[in-house]
């Protein structure tokens, strides 16, 4: 098996904040916590979950647009995370990111030719045929007509510009594209439109991405596989047909089923979670989600719970869940006395629908 692009060790990030007048010690936001995944080349890992639970952070810190408290970034084995300026910049082709804002992250002086060959341009000189000939070749291959390149970003539709960023972000010809909610803007007809364009460029162009997104219908359509996080951590990592056909952490299954359903003659098994989501300032100790779990035991209070292997290939952070079917336990039959009464048990789940429902099927099996 060849090694991952991307290999992401025990990554981590602190941010202090200001102490007060009276006040010694500093406090810090624990925004990510001892994370470790890989992305392999051609494969689309998502990531989900709440809003201010570490997903946008992970993506500033494989960017090296935050640095890391500690941790490693892995590209084809070269550790990105504590390289200097100069080393860094070589590296920098390999990956491009796409933002969440179509608008804000694109440079309102300067026409879409522009935009696209901006980042050719910090590598190498470009005689104007060639930035002519490159934006028209990008502007093809996103969809868009090449006398767009003509344009300023106020003159495009919500759609144009997304699609813009993501010619942008081809101009390196990268190994791994960051996707930061990069649809989440768009209405749903549009989101179907560039979630298949991005399908599309993967097959032809043997790219990885890094989707990060709150929409589980976006993520069923697009992910290979999907990392759910918690308060800075990973709770859970599965393929994606896995995931969605049988959660295994409590909060993946109640993230699954707060996903509304398109369907009203559909009926999904209700999960009530009680509680707010702790601070990053001040988490719980053990597992972080143990003050809303309907499943936490003592242990769960106590110990972080780490991330365990299970059979079907997926790894769970779960004192109660990940030990029982790591036991012996088979998929859908877990222990009665810690699933029996509880909401969400292990039962499957219906699949999420949104945007899959417009969206055509590119992907080969």
């Amino acid at each position: 098996m060849s090694a991952p692009l991307l290999q992401v060790e025990s990554l981590t990030k602190h941010f202090p904040l200001s102490p007060g007048i009276l006040s010694k010690n500093i406090s810090v936001v624990r925004a990510v916590e001892d994370v470790s995944f890989s992305v392999s080349a051609g494969e689309t890992l998502c990531i989900v979950g709440e809003s201010g639970c570490g997903k946008s952070t992970i993506a500033r810190l494989l960017m090296r647009l935050a640095e890391p408290t500690a941790g490693r970034v892995l590209i084809d084995g070269t550790d990105i995370a504590g390289l200097k300026r100069n080393a860094l910049r070589a590296w920098r082709r390999r990956m491009q990111m796409v933002f969440q804002d179509p608008y804000s992250s694109l440079n309102p002086r300067l026409n879409a030719g522009q935009i696209i060959t901006e980042p050719v341009e910090n590598f190498e000189r470009l005689s104007h045929k060639q930035r002519k000939a490159l934006a028209a070749e990008l502007l093809r291959k996103v969809g868009m007509l090449p006398q767009v390149m003509d344009r300023f970003p106020s003159e495009l539709s919500g759609g144009q510009r997304q699609r813009l960023g993501i010619a942008r972000a081809l101009a390196l010809q990268p190994s791994l594209i960051i996707a930061d909610e990069a649809v989440s803007a768009l209405d749903v007809s549009v989101q179907a439109q560039i979630l298949n364009l991005l399908m599309d460029l993967q097959q032809e162009m043997g790219i990885a991405y890094l989707f990060i997104s709150h929409d589980l219908g976006v993520v069923e359509h697009i992910a290979h596989r999907v990392a759910v996080m918690y308060l800075g951590r990973i709770v859970e990592l599965a393929s994606s047909e896995a995931l969605f056909a049988e959660a295994v952490h409590p909060y993946t299954e109640a993230l699954i089923a707060a996903a509304p359903l398109p369907d009203p003659t559909r009926v999904r098994a209700s999960v009530t979670l009680e509680g707010e989501v702790p601070s990053p300032v001040k988490p719980p100790s053990g597992c972080a989600f143990h003050p809303r779990c309907p499943l936490a035991l003592e242990r769960c209070r106590v110990e972080v719970p780490p991330l365990v292997p299970m059979g079907d290939g997926r790894v769970v952070a779960c004192h109660v869940r990940a030990p029982a079917r790591v036991l012996g336990s088979a998929p859908g039959n877990a222990n009665p006395s810690l699933t029996a009464g509880m909401p969400g048990s292990l039962h499957p789940i219906a699949n999420v629908q949104n945007t899959t429902n417009i969206c055509t099927q590119h992907r080969a099996d």
